[in-house]
C-alpha cells in the first residue's frame, strides 16, 4: 500500500469537510492524515489528505472529489514537485542521566526542546513525514509517553499554485 498526497481548495463553508470525509468513508478508503487550514482568500480553505491505497483508489477518490460542488481545485502532490511537511510533538522520559543523549538526538534531527520537567521532555520537529518516522524510532528507547502529529501539509514548488485556474468571480 502506498501513500498519496491530495491537496484541494474548498469553499470555506460549514459542512464541507464533513461531506469530504464522508465521501472517503462511504467508499471505505482510509485517510492516513488530513489537515485543513485557511488560505490567503477567506472564501477558501485548503485541505491536504494523505490517502492510503493504490493507484485505483487515488483515481477513484480524485474523480469523486471533483464531483463535489464545494471542491474548487484538486492536485496530487509528489515529493519531486512539492514541499511536504508535518509537525511532531513527542513527550519522552528524560531522567538526568539521559539528557545529554537526548540533546545529541535533538541536534542531529534539528528538533527543539519545547518543555522540560525533572523527568520528561517534550520535543518538537517539523520535517518530511519519513524524517519524523525516523525520529520516532530513535526516541523509542527513551520511552515515548505521548506524541501528536499534525498530518501532512503540502505546497507546490516554484510558480505553480493550487489556486491557479480557480474562477474567483464564481459564486460560492
Amino acid at each position: 500500500m502506498q501513500h498519496y498526497t491530495i491537496t484541494a481548495l474548498l469553499a470555506n463553508k460549514s459542512g464541507v469537510l464533513t461531506r469530504l470525509s464522508g465521501l472517503f468513508a462511504r467508499r471505505c478508503f482510509n485517510i492516513h492524515s488530513i489537515t485543513a487550514c485557511a488560505t490567503e482568500d477567506e472564501r477558501f480553505s485548503r485541505v491536504t489528505i494523505l490517502l492510503d491505497g493504490d493507484e485505483y483508489a487515488l483515481s477513484q477518490m480524485t474523480k469523486q472529489l471533483d464531483k463535489l460542488i464545494d471542491v474548487k481545485k484538486i492536485t496530487v502532490a509528489s515529493e519531486d514537485d512539492s514541499v511536504l511537511r508535518e509537525l511532531l510533538l513527542a513527550k519522552v522520559n528524560a531522567p538526568a542521566d539521559k539528557r545529554a543523549e537526548l540533546l545529541a538526538v535533538k541536534d542531529i534531527y534539528k528538533a527543539k526542546f519545547v518543555d522540560l520537567s525533572p523527568t520528561t521532555a517534550v520535543l518538537e520537529l517539523t520535517a518530511e513525514p519519513n524524517k519524523l518516522d525516523g525520529f520516532i524510532r530513535v526516541l523509542q528507547p527513551y520511552g515515548i509517553l505521548e506524541m501528536a502529529r499534525t498530518g501532512v501539509t503540502a505546497l507546490s514548488r516554484g510558480e505553480k499554485c493550487l489556486n491557479d485556474l480557480v474562477d474567483y468571480n464564481e459564486r460560492i
